[in-house]
């Protein structure tokens, strides 16, 4: 759990980052994802998850 937090933590800092110190480019971002095909996003997303648990995996294996 405490590995969990941490993440997340983690995923909040660079979200702050972003919206914080870049908010044009949050702005910018934010529209251009709206002309992205749901699949695009969707295969996306997926290679994210998938990369993401590889990490942790190899991290923590």
């Amino acid at each position: 759990m405490t590995d969990f937090l941490a993440a997340l933590g983690l995923v909040l800092v660079l979200e702050g980052i972003i919206y914080g110190g870049m908010p044009s480019l949050a702005k910018r971002l934010a529209a251009d994802v709206l002309r992205v095909p749901e699949s695009t996003l969707r295969a996306g997303g997926l290679i994210a998850i998938a990369a993401g648990v590889g990490i942790v995996w190899l991290v923590r294996g």
